[in-house]
């Protein structure tokens, strides 16, 4: 009995110590996630403006050229990040819905990630990244509170720890989502404020700007361009940072670190729309076990950073999840990825896409409304004023008129993005791309069958719920043009449009 009892205890001993050292052993996982930013980086090849904590990421691990988001605005594309699953799947399609009196509840079974490292010993945390500083769901800095969240759906709030990982147990793993504001360091107006400047220590000259095809040469836009550059130099100063104290902290070793943009930047043909410069964002994977130095073109999509990241800290992937294990030996890449594009704010909408790594294909539901329908967060943008201003006054060319304010849509759109990865041509009339279009329709319409896309269910009181409360937060006459968008928009599905 005696020997027994020892035997037992070495062997009480000896899990023990293998325990630690399994907990020892999980790494870290972080995620950088900023807003209104597309993959204008170095090592993307911009070549305007240089990053190089961003590049130091890329040169130690695994960049993709091909990554696409599920929703082409904050809150849809963080709800689906936050969950590995669509936005359209999971009920939180609409941007910033479930905020009034109504709510939004996850499918049973569904859990986000925050919950599942906690739940696996992690210590989960959501804030700046910088030791004592926290940032507001604007990016501002203030005293207390998380970073931002966003999701579209109630969220038990004791999921996140801390805005910190400073606060954990000794030796804990942790789970930290650093929130960089990105592009919406630029305002409305177009300037970057000038604190930012001063820590940047010069300023993008607009006359250096390249712009797409697809906007007018314009000095307001040349100028709005410019200081979105420099929000994109600004968040690697911020990644630089971040990753400096990791360093002093000896924690870089043992921490997996993602890079990730929620969506693409905020322009007229950007942020709210299906085109790749809404769509297409920036990722890399740095860390242990991630190959150094690599570069992968084939298509993922940002609901596979919940799955990844599970299976890099040894916790089950839900079989509910949507997403994939892009790192996984057995893993198959894709042919196609998807995404959705819902209401925003007032402005209801619904568009989906397909991507492949040749072609695009969109199908518009609401054809017959104009290509930028009215939308105050939009239209309050300096470069959306100036293009309708330019449109106005009949200085668009004829194409830049077509492509930003047709009086209407085309009800599908195919572009062969190879080709043409302004996506200014649309081909879906053309007979020789006829079985190229009716495989993208066949793709699109299974994934929304498959996959159960909310998006055809009618809003209804949901609607008037978000739009109560949204006009109780504006005043002034943001608020007049607010009720105007709602009634035209009411006035325009009254009419089947």
């Amino acid at each position: 009995m005696r020997r027994m009892r020892l035997v037992r205890s070495l062997l009480s001993v000896c899990l023990l110590a293998t325990s630690a050292g399994v907990a020892a052993e999980k790494p870290n996982i972080l995620w950088f996630i900023v807003d209104d930013m597309s993959a204008h980086l170095s090592c993307y090849g911009e070549t305007t403006i240089k990053t190089p904590a961003i590049d130091s990421l890329a040169a130690e691990g695994t960049k993709f050229e091909r990554a696409f988001i599920t929703a082409p605005v904050c809150s849809p594309c963080r709800s689906a990040l936050i969950t590995g699953m669509y936005q359209t799947t999971i009920g939180a399609h609409h941007h910033r819905s479930g905020r009034g009196e109504l709510k939004i509840h996850l499918p049973e079974g569904v859990e986000p990630v925050p919950a599942l490292f906690k739940n696996a010993g992690y210590y989960t945390c959501i804030g700046s990244g910088v030791k004592n500083v926290k940032l507001n769901a604007k990016g501002k800095r203030k005293s207390g509170g998380l970073g931002k969240t966003d999701y579209n759906f109630e969220w038990p709030k004791e999921m996140y720890d801390s805005h910190d990982w400073a606060g954990r147990a000794e030796g804990q793993p942790f789970f930290m989502q650093v929130q960089l504001a990105g592009g919406k360091h630029r305002g409305q107006n177009g300037d970057l404020a000038p604190d930012k400047v001063r820590e940047l220590g010069s300023s993008t000259s607009p006359s250096d700007v390249k712009l797409p095809a697809h906007y007018p040469d314009d000095p307001v836009i040349r100028k709005d361009w410019a200081a979105y550059l420099d929000s994109v130099r600004y968040t690697d100063l911020e990644v630089g940072r971040v990753l400096a104290r990791l360093n002093e902290e000896n924690l870089l070793e043992n921490t997996v670190i993602f890079f990730m943009t929620d969506h693409g930047i905020s322009h007229a043909r950007g942020k709210q729309f299906l085109y790749d410069e809404g769509m297409h964002v920036p990722l890399i994977i740095k860390g242990p076990g991630i190959k150094a130095g690599a570069v992968r073109d084939d298509l993922v999509s940002s609901i596979d950073l919940a799955p990844v990241s599970l299976a890099l800290a040894g916790i089950p992937i839900p079989k509910t999840m949507q997403g994939k294990d892009i790192l996984a030996a057995d893993y198959v890449t894709r042919g196609e990825v998807f995404a959705a594009r819902d209401r925003c704010d007032e402005t209801t909408e619904r568009i989906r896409a397909v991507r492949t790594v040749e072609w695009k294909y969109i199908r518009n539901f609401h054809p017959d409304r104009p290509a930028l329908q009215p939308n105050a967060y939009k239209d309050g943008k300096a470069i959306v004023k100036r293009l309708r201003e330019l449109n106005a006054a009949g200085q668009l060319s004829e194409n830049h008129k077509k492509l930003l304010f047709a009086e209407t849509r085309p009800k599908e759109e195919l572009y062969r993005i190879t080709d043409d990865p302004s996506e200014l041509h649309n081909v879906v009339d053309d007979p020789q791309f006829a079985e190229v279009l009716a495989e993208m329709r066949g793709a699109l319409a299974e994934w929304i069958a498959t996959t159960g896309d909310k998006g055809e269910q009618p809003e209804g009181a949901m609607y008037d719920s978000d739009m109560a409360l949204y006009l109780a937060e504006k005043k002034g006459t943001h608020l007049e043009e607010l009720r105007a968008n709602i009634a035209q928009m009411k006035k325009w599905a009254a009419e089947g449009k």
